[in-house]
């Protein structure tokens, strides 16, 4: 009886210095119910997806939006004392700038290998979840008004009819936006690229701060077109508005939607579950199925829409370790040459 005393005052003992030995568990997993994200995924489509996480594992996911150049910025300002778990969603050259940083921690998903290698980081501190081409978002009836086809080049966009008529992302904080200047480098050369956006600049109505933010008052008639990523270009032409989707005959790129894990992260366990989870089929099953229009990184999710056939479109290959090398300097070059001119 002494002897089984000892051994339970021991045990008590351990469970108070190691709570995870209380639970059974030597990882911790089963103490981690609940993880904290930033979201550059909008809300309309992380809300769902997450909550099918939660859904198969029981973990909770609280999450605040920011786009990217947000969520960059908060996560290098907070390294060391990281206030999230983990970063959702957003171009992967953002995750490639915030490597350079230092804030992500390396991890390779269970299922990581059915991703093919250039959707994910090399060095596992990214995988990716989804495909995002760049495209034009025009109005219909603007083009009907004035007997214009939908663009199919870049420089269409500089016709006078779109004067003070184009609204599209702000480089200073949106994804979307490092994405059309990466784009046009690669399909024009970097002095043409920027000597364009000067042109550009001359026939914008607003640059938004979010990606999407130029969708709706497009649909609505309030701007005639823009530069969107796909996903959110089918997400407002599904509701039933008066647009067209097309894309530049001189190419685009494309940006891979990223997730990664934060280090020294508070819950590091209930990171590595959402990141397993996101490499399986199951998540991209499911974004097929509600019609959010990622375009799956995996090869072996079946894809119905044929918006979402890459081979209509003249994709041009744009490394993420080279985005995020060039991001700070394109965004610099672009708010005193283009903007500020």
């Amino acid at each position: 009886m002494k002897l089984l005393q000892k051994a339970a005052i021991v045990f008590f003992a351990v469970c108070i210095a190691f709570p995870m030995f209380a639970n059974g568990s030597s990882d911790g997993k089963a103490a981690e119910t609940e993880l904290n994200a930033y979201s550059i995924m909008p809300e309309k489509y992380a809300t769902p997806i997450l909550a099918e996480f939660t859904k198969d594992t029981g973990i909770k996911v609280n999450f605040v939006r920011l786009s990217s150049g947000e969520a960059l910025s908060r996560i290098i300002a907070e390294k060391g004392n990281p206030q999230v778990d983990c970063l959702w969603g957003g171009p992967s050259d953002t995750y490639d700038a915030g490597v350079a940083e230092g804030v992500f921690e390396q991890y390779k998903p269970a299922e990581a290998d059915k991703i093919p290698a250039n959707y994910r980081s090399p060095d596992n501190y990214w995988t990716g979840i989804g495909i995002i081409p760049l495209c034009f978002l025009t109005n219909t009836n603007f083009l009907k008004k004035n007997n214009l086809s939908a663009p199919t080049s870049w420089y269409d966009l500089l016709d006078p009819a779109y004067k003070n008529g184009l609204q599209m992302a702000d480089a200073r904080t949106s994804g979307t936006a490092t994405e059309r200047i990466y784009s046009l480098v690669k399909a024009v050369g970097e002095k043409e690229a920027f000597d364009y956006q000067k042109k550009l600049n001359a026939n914008v109505q607003l640059y938004t701060k979010s990606g999407a933010g130029g969708a709706l008052p497009i649909a609505n008639g309030q701007a005639a077109s823009g530069v969107f990523y796909l996903v959110d270009a089918l997400d407002i032409t599904h509701q039933g508005y008066p647009l067209v989707i097309s894309f530049p005959k001189e190419g685009i790129t494309y940006g891979v939607e990223g997730s990664g894990i934060l280090k020294g992260c508070k819950h590091p366990n209930a990171a590595r579950r959402l990141m397993d989870w996101a490499s399986t089929k199951k998540l991209g099953d499911f974004m097929m199925a509600n019609k959010i229009c990622y375009i799956p990184t995996r090869p072996d999710i079946k894809v119905d829409d044929p918006a979402l056939d890459m081979k209509k479109m003249n994709l041009i290959n744009a490394p993420s370790a080279w985005k995020g090398e060039k991001r700070k300097a394109y965004v610099e070059k672009w708010i005193k040459e283009v903007i500020q001119q």
